[in-house]
């Protein structure tokens, strides 16, 4: 039988326990027929203040997510949308390769939508070759992420990493605080921005950044979830939250 509310697909979507972004914003650019159902890496100690808060973040990720991915497994998803992007761009090309090949492991072959692939190929759409970043990382997490989009062949301009004090601090950063990374990291020879980290609050923000700036302005919440509608063949356009949902 077909679930009532799910019944073009279901979504199993892997999020740390400190994020308090990713699931409303998923949930403000729900489409008719399309559900999540989320799993929580239990984060003990969210402190990422400095390089080796965001490594033991890291750490604590890969030590709970076979669990994690077991619990979500139970409500017999069609395809996992991964809710966090640090560990989707650690080690590079190779490395968001490796995590996703976990996750199909642990979830018997299902697709899988990360944040770092589903950046690539909004970016691949529109054409843009010089990127700025906008991200909540201290700077070994800049450098990873500086790293994946280089190894794809994109010219990294400028990167503003915020340094949040904890991973719960993300979602307590302040709309003009973005407004002014967004604005830090462009400049005439960039193409388009990339904002980075699931617990900023985005979606919406970059939505109003493009008719600012007139060019792509990449929410990571917005394209994951644009990646996961259309490698299920669903096309429906959702308004306010970028051109990527809107046009693509």
């Amino acid at each position: 039988m077909t679930d009532r509310l799910g019944y073009r697909r279901k979504f199993g979507v892997i999020a740390p326990s400190t994020n308090t972004i990713v699931q409303p914003e998923f949930d403000m650019m729900r489409v008719p027929g399309v559900t999540s159902h989320y799993g929580r890496i239990l984060i003990r100690d969210g402190r990422i203040a400095d390089d080796e808060g965001m490594q033991n973040l890291l750490v604590q990720i890969r030590a709970a997510m076979a669990d994690c991915v077991e619990g979500v497994m139970t409500m017999e998803p069609d395809y996992m949308v991964m809710g966090m992007s640090a560990e989707t761009f650690w080690d590079g090309v190779e490395g968001n390769r490796q995590f996703v090949q976990q996750i199909k492991d642990l979830s018997g072959g299902l697709g899988v939508a990360t944040g770092a692939e589903a950046c690539e190929r909004a970016l691949q759409l529109f054409g843009a070759r010089k990127i700025g970043i906008v991200t909540p990382y201290t700077p070994i997490g800049d450098e990873n992420v500086r790293t994946f989009f280089t190894e794809l062949g994109f010219e990294v301009g400028r990167i503003r990493g915020l340094s949040c004090e904890s991973a719960v601090a993300i979602a307590h950063v302040s709309e003009q605080t973005l407004r002014e990374a967004i604005l830090e990291v462009d400049g005439p020879d960039v193409d388009a921005i990339v904002q980075c980290g699931t617990n900023l609050c985005m979606a919406e923000l970059a939505d109003e950044a493009e008719r600012w700036l007139g060019k792509p302005v990449i929410a990571i919440n917005a394209a994951t979830w644009w990646m996961a509608l259309r490698e299920n063949g669903i096309e429906d356009k959702v308004h306010g939250f970028g051109s990527l949902l809107r046009e693509r």
